[in-house]
């Protein structure tokens, strides 16, 4: 990698994007120009019909080992590391989450502090059987940060959060899928035909049905069971009168493959 190479390379695909961490040499730890881009890249998938789902993967041998240790500011007495959050991490795990679209994320190597927060937050994750999953914090001093300590106890139960947070001791993707902190476990080298194929699936899959399951399922870590039954039949309503939906049922009741509109040939 040189200086002239981008932090993130954005490829299109039929239907999805793949936004590649690009700071190999780093580990793809992230700096301020990363942090930039990726939401920068975030926000035009946001905008754009054609991009019905979006692939976040890193190049070389890590995922992501976090934050860039090595950026100024970060130690010493006039550290603020609130303001790192509030600047580049936190903004980036509320733009996945709100994002009306899948993230899958693609995790080989180490993913490591804020890196393993990050493969946490998105929506359906796929790990290298050999993967490393660690929250590191404990051994800089730190609480894992970026969304962990509200994901690891949702998604792998308290005890296991505690001890993943505590002891900071790393994980294999095996592992992890065995947790529940990520959906499944491959073998390294079909991580990523998985995971294209995994997007292209969702890309034919109606758009409005999975932005609002994305909502539903955010919305049901907070809400009663009365509040979440209410905005289930809000939801329904208006999928209810969309054209994905009569073209749902007339391609059961005809026996054919769903074509759903704005997706992929």
């Amino acid at each position: 990698m040189s200086d002239s190479d981008p932090p993130l390379v954005v490829e299109h695909r039929p239907g999805y994007r793949m936004l590649l961490l690009n700071r190999p040499a780093r580990l793809n730890a992230f700096d301020a120009g990363l942090h930039a881009a990726l939401r920068a890249a975030l926000e035009e998938a946001a905008a754009d019909p054609a991009c019905r789902a979006l692939l976040l993967a890193g190049s070389g041998r890590a995922f992501c080992a976090g934050q860039d240790l090595a950026e100024p500011g970060l130690t010493g007495p006039e550290a603020d590391l609130e303001a790192v959050l509030d600047r580049g991490w936190n903004p980036l795990v509320r733009a996945i989450r709100a994002l009306p679209k899948p993230v899958v994320c693609a995790v080989q190597g180490t993913a490591a502090g804020a890196g393993a927060s990050l493969a946490f937050a998105c929506d359906i994750t796929l790990a290298a059987e050999d993967a490393r999953f660690a929250q590191a914090f404990i051994r800089i001093g730190l609480v894992p940060d970026s969304g962990a300590t509200w994901t690891l106890p949702r998604l792998a139960g308290p005890q296991r959060a505690r001890a993943l947070a505590m002891l900071g001791d790393p994980i294999t993707g095996t592992e992890a899928a065995q947790y529940g902190l990520v959906w499944r476990a491959v073998p390294a080298a079909a991580l990523l035909e998985e995971a294209h194929a995994l997007c292209a699936r969702l890309a034919r899959l109606p758009a409005e049905a999975l932005s609002a399951i994305k909502q539903a399922l955010d919305a049901a870590e907070g809400n009663s069971l009365d509040a979440q039954l209410a905005l289930e039949a809000r939801l329904q309503r208006g999928l209810g009168r969309s054209a994905d939906f009569a073209e749902g049922v007339a391609a059961f009741q005809q026996k054919r493959p769903a074509r759903f509109e704005g997706a992929p040939e």
